[in-house]
């Protein structure tokens, strides 16, 4: 499908791109963006006709969204719900697919404790409500009493403010980390027996090999832990995981956390700002 660009998202995921630190990235000359809203163009001959003028939001797992056409399989292209802004849909987006299917995939469930890291994030904002819409009990870490105040309203029912204080009671069912990095170990650590750790950013790096170590040293606890990169998921997944954060959004269960909204040729300070970890929610780039 050939998309008009409305609305491109910019995430971390783009900051290690640009960086050289993921490895899905074509290299030097190549455009970041891996998600963008827009209207239906054209069609290729396989795909039905009808499609032409619609609003969509598409998958681009090789990069290409900063721009103002793209093209891609029609299989990464999702329908957005009738009279939804661009903007608010690339916000959505790529993002809450993440947190729906880490939660999913966990089982995450009501009456559960969910610790999100990186809750103050485009993913994490995300993990944040939908925890709360399926029942959990939310604590969101985050950098300051001001964002825990924004992710409170987002459904957190417990704040840690990570630069003040340390997270208290090893007593979470699930831990959805966006951050990984050297501090995987102790949040692994703060797991219940049989509790489930998803691994779905790596803001703060990649952790290493003795990060894992409480898999083995608290074996008596039975502790999960998995990955998520939506390279990995079919398609038809990726369908199902959109139907039910529709259903989401539809019952005002969930909805779009947009940071700042720059256009296309301000692309450079929209990436300082995600850089330096001062977005809260998502950064939207606009092409026109």
């Amino acid at each position: 499908m050939l998309v008009d660009v409305d609305a491109a998202g910019f995430g971390f995921v783009d900051v290690m791109a640009l960086r050289g630190e993921y490895p899905g990235f074509p290299g030097v000359g190549a455009v970041p963006g891996v998600e963008v809203a827009g209207r239906v163009a054209a069609v290729g001959r396989e795909v039905a006709e009808g499609l032409v003028g619609q609003q969509v939001l598409a998958m681009l797992p090789g990069f290409g969204g900063f721009a103002e056409r793209i093209v891609t399989d029609a299989e990464l292209i999702f329908p957005v719900p009738r009279g939804g802004r661009a903007v608010d849909a690339v916000a959505i987006g790529v993002n809450a697919l993440v947190a729906e299917l880490a939660l999913h995939r966990v089982g995450a469930a009501a009456g559960e404790r969910v610790l999100v890291r990186g809750a103050g994030g485009g993913i994490g904002t995300l993990a944040t409500q939908i925890a709360r819409a399926r029942g959990a009990e939310v604590t969101a870490v985050t950098s300051s009493a001001a964002r825990g105040e924004r992710l409170r309203a987002l459904g957190a029912a417990h704040i840690v403010d990570r630069t003040e204080s340390a997270i208290p009671g090893a007593d979470y069912d699930v831990v959805v980390d966006t951050v990984a990095g050297p501090d995987l170990e102790k949040h692994l650590e703060l797991l219940r027996p049989n509790g489930r750790y998803i691994l779905c950013g790596a803001a703060g790096g990649f952790p290493d090999v003795g990060s894992f170590a409480p898999l083995l040293r608290d074996f008596h606890k039975s502790l999960s832990l998995s990955a998520l990169s939506l390279n990995s998921v079919a398609p038809e997944d990726l369908r199902q995981s959109w139907k039910r954060v529709v259903a989401l959004l539809e019952e005002s269960r969930v909805s779009a956390v947009v940071d700042q909204v720059f256009p296309l040729t301000e692309a450079e300070d929209a990436l300082r700002r995600v850089a330096a970890g001062k977005a809260f929610g998502k950064v939207v780039l606009l092409p026109r």
